[in-house]
């Protein structure tokens, strides 16, 4: 390094990429800084996938304390929820996570700033009243909850305040049909709260295996989430404590909150990349190359803020192949196709490669096997949750080219599943492989008679 430049590189955001780059970079010996003005772990630690795992834990109890009967089990009182109970002590553990991530940081050599930075010149960044030169810079910045304006768009919340609410509301109103709405919807529905879903489009979770999604809204219904379809909110009205939500149906709902989780944006606003020959989307998104190299040479991107595949394993996978690019051999990729994932709304869903629309799509020909059952829990338990178990097959190949599930564990047996894509797996593996009996899990490798 020349005296030219106060650091090697100079991190932007420390989420999970932005730590994971800043922390591999250190480790080859490099001079690297990392700027936070909010909390460290960005969205996932602390207003994401953590708590809200918690959160969707919480208000699980109830179904299994009705479950145990039939087990059983006696439970000589009603159970009630402390919502300041749950909020502190989810609040207690991410602040373990925050510090976890601060030593991640402090022992990896790597400098940190408590404040925000910002881009002033493509090789200089301004936090805390002073400027610092870098040889390079990389944008972390991630997402942040987007709220439209409407009349009373001002008495609704983001998916940030849901995690330090003073109080439950009895009712509440859930705006959007993606994960982060579906997935508040069953915490909210679980620990007590009178739940309206509201949704403009006709499908919840549009981007996923159609039928899958159907099934996920069906058995959110049969948990009693009242579900809005092809509705929109025109206006909100505040009086005290109570919300009254107009909606196009010439009807309204009355509630204590009303969440919008219609979307996330990329969080570059005044961040001063116009300083730079970096291009910013009409979304806010940054665009990047392969590399995750904007336009102006000296500036990265990874991330949520450049809104390719907004989920934490693959910021951190993309900041180990940008490290390695930068400082390395330069020969680690990264494939988006077959990642696994999970939405925790109630029922679960996981899932894995191509629904089935985009199966015929892409191959034509395709074999569609579905098992659909109640699990073993609910046969004494006495309820009504019911496991959908997917796999879609290019004929031609016998490949499996999509797996998906609706139903308890999910996400923990479509991780394995992902294994299996990912190794270019055929029907004729899964049903050579022999299963766990009894468990959920081996109807993936029992399934022989085609659906369609």
């Amino acid at each position: 390094m020349t005296d030219q430049f106060d650091y090697d590189l100079f991190v932007i955001g420390a989420g999970s990429g932005g730590v994971r780059a800043a922390r591999m970079a250190a480790s080859k010996g490099k001079k690297v800084a990392v700027a936070e003005e909010r909390y460290l772990g960005g969205t996932c630690v602390n207003v994401g996938c953590v708590p809200k795992k918690l959160f969707v834990y919480a208000s699980q109890f109830p179904e299994l304390f009705h479950a145990s009967a039939g087990f059983g089990w006696s439970v000589t009182q009603q159970p009630t929820l402390d919502w300041a109970t749950l909020r502190d002590n989810k609040t207690a553990e991410i602040e373990r996570l925050n510090g976890i991530y601060n030593s991640l940081i402090d022992n990896s050599g790597a400098e940190l700033f408590d404040g925000r930075a910002t881009i002033a010149g493509p090789h200089l960044v301004s936090v805390n009243g002073h400027n610092y030169r870098a040889r390079t810079i990389l944008v972390a910045t991630g997402g942040w909850p987007y709220i439209p304006e409407f009349p009373g768009s001002e008495h609704a919340i983001s998916s940030n305040e849901m995690f330090f609410l003073d109080d439950l509301p009895k009712a509440a109103v859930v705006v959007g049909g993606g994960y982060i709405a579906v997935e508040f919807a069953g915490i909210l529905n679980g620990l007590g709260v009178e739940t309206h879903l509201v949704y403009r489009g006709p499908v919840l979770l549009k981007s996923f295996d159609r039928e899958m999604s159907e099934k996920v809204a069906s058995g959110m219904a049969a948990k009693g989430i009242k579900i809005h379809l092809n509705t929109e909110i025109d206006q909100i009205t505040k009086s005290g404590n109570n919300l009254s939500v107009a909606l196009n149906t010439q009807s309204s709902l009355d509630a204590g909150l009303v969440l919008y989780a219609t979307g996330r944006q990329a969080n570059t606003q005044g961040l001063g990349l116009e300083s730079t020959n970096a291009v910013v989307r009409a979304n806010g998104a940054i665009q990047v190359d392969d590399n995750f190299a904007t336009a102006e040479p000296s500036i990265y991107a990874l991330g949520d803020v450049i809104d390719r595949v907004q989920l934490t394993p693959v910021a951190i996978q993309e900041a180990m192949v940008l490290v390695d690019h930068l400082y390395g051999q330069g020969l680690a990729q990264i494939d988006y196709s077959d990642i696994p994932t999970a939405v925790f709304c109630q029922p679960e869903l996981g899932t894995v490669g191509l629904s089935e629309e985009q199966a015929r799509a892409e191959y034509g020909e395709i074999d569609v096997y579905v098992s659909d059952f109640k699990p073993m829990l609910q046969t004494l338990g006495g309820g009504a949750d019911r496991i959908t178990m997917k796999l879609v097959v290019d004929s031609i190949s016998d490949k499996v080219v999509g797996c998906h599930m609706v139903g308890e564990h999910a996400a923990e047996i479509i991780q394995g599943m992902g294994i299996a894509l990912k190794a270019g797996a055929t029907k004729a593996h899964f049903d050579a492989t022999v299963g766990i009996h009894p468990s959920a899990a081996e109807e993936f490798v029992t399934m022989r008679d085609k659906a369609r």
